[in-house]
Order: C-alpha cells, then sequence, then structure tokens
C-alpha cells in the first residue's frame, strides 16, 4: 500500500519557511503509531525539519542535492526509482510520504491511502496540499478534537485501484 500521511489546513497550507506552522499534541504520537515498522519518503526539507531518521522505520529522503546515507535511511533523487528501490528491497511493505509539496504532488495519484490531520483554520503558509478529487475516496472521521486550534483526523481510502504501476 502506499499511503501519504499529512496535515494541513482549510486552504491546505501544510508549510511556511520550511517548518510545520502549528504544533499539534497527539499529531506525532498518530504519526508514530501509523507509520512504525514501515517504510517512510519525505523530501529534502521535511527530513531536515525532523533532524534525524525515525526509529523503528526505514527512510527514503528524495533529494537531487544533498545526500543522507545511515541505518535505516537511503537518499533517492526521485520518486520513482525510491518506489522501485523500496519494492525491491522491502516487497510487501507498505509505504508512507510524508511531505512536502512536491513529493505529495507527484504521489497523490499513486495512493490508495490518505491519512489527514485536517486543521480547522486558515493560516498563511507558502507550501500546500494537493488538491484531490474526494468523490475518489471513501471519507472515515476518525476524531475531532479541541486543541488551541482544532483538528480532525480523517482517513481517506480509493475507491478504485489507481490502475498505475507505483514502478512505471
Amino acid at each position: 500500500m502506499i499511503a501519504l500521511i499529512a496535515a494541513y489546513t482549510r486552504n491546505r497550507v501544510i508549510g511556511k519557511d520550511g517548518r510545520i506552522p502549528w504544533t499539534l499534541k497527539d499529531e506525532k504520537r498518530r504519526f508514530k503509531e501509523l507509520t512504525m515498522g514501515h517504510v517512510l519518503v519525505m523530501g529534502r526539507r521535511t527530513f531536515e525539519e525532523i533532524g534525524r531518521p525515525l526509529p523503528g522505520r526505514f527512510t527514503v529522503v528524495l533529494s537531487r542535492t544533498a545526500q543522507f546515507e545511515g541505518e535505516n535511511l537511503c537518499t533517492m533523487p526521485a520518486l520513482q526509482p525510491a518506489l522501485e528501490y523500496i519494492r525491491g528491497r522491502f516487497p510487501g511493505k507498505d509505504i508512507f510520504i510524508a511531505g512536502g509539496q512536491q513529493v505529495y504532488t507527484e504521489a497523490l495519484p499513486l495512493a490508495e491511502k490518505l491519512f489527514i490531520t485536517e486543521l480547522d483554520a486558515e493560516l498563511a503558509g507558502d507550501a500546500y496540499f494537493p488538491a484531490f478529487d474526494a468523490a475518489q475516496f471513501e471519507r472515515e472521521v476518525l476524531s475531532r478534537t479541541e486543541d488551541s486550534i482544532p483538528y480532525t483526523y480523517v482517513t481517506y481510502t480509493r475507491k478504485q485501484p489507481t490502475g498505475r504501476s507505483p514502478l512505471v
């Protein structure tokens, strides 16, 4: 399964100046629960914001300008070669794609699931989650939390298979 995991505002902001412009008390726990034991793919700026490979997951950083290597970590120049590498090295493992804007835009047509935290706010930003046709997905609302910014955990499952091989 290829899944996107993201948090965005009503105006689809996911970042500003290379950072996430909010802090949610349970978001890190949810991210960990969903991705533990799986493969993470993320853009360079997302990885640099986190600052390290996350324990219990293999991380592939997409970058044409920087190299990140280490235990449970590698760098690939683009999404398609990364997916080929992952499928060869970790057959059958779920792949979670965790940002940024360019990575989400390229991966969205391949995604079978979207694990989204929808923030009930409009914030200024310079990175956005791509618009998608919600009619192509079943939407399951999991929970709503009142925090400094109220938010809702939502899972979108694609109604029809993508019809596209992740290796094409």
